[in-house]
């Protein structure tokens, strides 16, 4: 009997899970009417919220946070939501920096403007990640996408991303713990990946909107 990717990733085997051809057509055909449409109604929030972020600090509107994918490393675009210094201040704080070298991310970030933590709350930061979806870096469902410095925490797992486009949304987002750690994080990002189908991808979107109501646990 075949392994499982899990188990394949345990022995070290970087296993590939690619999907039928045909399938990754759909999906792809699925991605670009879904991201078209979406981008489309996504635009006035995201025109609002450029505005409030400019009057805020008179800092760039856009984030360019580089992430890792299939073709290589790519620049993931978000709406502002930091400090324009913000990675100074993590640099100036060695509480912070430890706390941030353990997932990647802060319990109460000092460096999230009062705009950045109403667009994090409802993802509405990540909107313009939809032109990422249109231009193939991205897809509407997939793992959770990450820096090039957070591959390391994935160990033999890594190779996910190297093979599976990152995700707007996926089944960590709407089924996991936004605080649990890069164990159950791998875990989950497997379960999907092993399993994914269009179907599976279906019922993930299905549930988004839901979890963006609810703030994505208040995050």
């Amino acid at each position: 009997m075949e392994a499982s990717a899990t188990e394949r990733v345990q022995s070290g085997d970087a296993a590939r899970l690619p999907l039928a051809r045909s399938l990754q057509f759909v999906g792809r055909l699925m991605d670009v009417c879904c991201a078209s449409v979406l981008l489309a109604l996504s635009l006035p929030f995201i025109v609002i919220f450029g505005f409030l972020i400019k009057l805020q600090d008179g800092g760039p509107v856009f984030h360019r946070r580089r992430v890792v994918g299939p073709a290589g490393p790519f620049d993931a675009f978000k709406l502002r939501s930091m400090r324009v210094d913000a990675d100074a201040v993590l640099q100036r704080n060695a509480r912070l920096h430890e706390e941030y070298s353990v997932n990647f991310k802060l319990r109460d970030d000092p460096r999230v403007t009062r705009v950045g933590a109403v667009m994090r709350r409802y993802s509405i930061d990540e909107l313009p990640q939809l032109w990422n979806v249109l231009r193939g870096q991205m897809s509407l469902v997939g793992p959770r996408m990450i820096s090039p410095t957070e591959l390391e925490k994935f160990g033999n797992a890594a190779w996910i991303f190297s093979h599976v486009k990152p995700g707007l949304t996926g089944y960590w987002q709407v089924q996991g713990n936004h605080e649990a750690g890069y164990a159950e994080r791998v875990r989950m990002e497997l379960w999907y990946v092993e399993r994914r189908s269009l179907a599976l991808d279906l019922a993930i979107l299905l549930k988004t909107p839901l979890r963006v109501l609810r703030g994505w646990g208040k995050r």
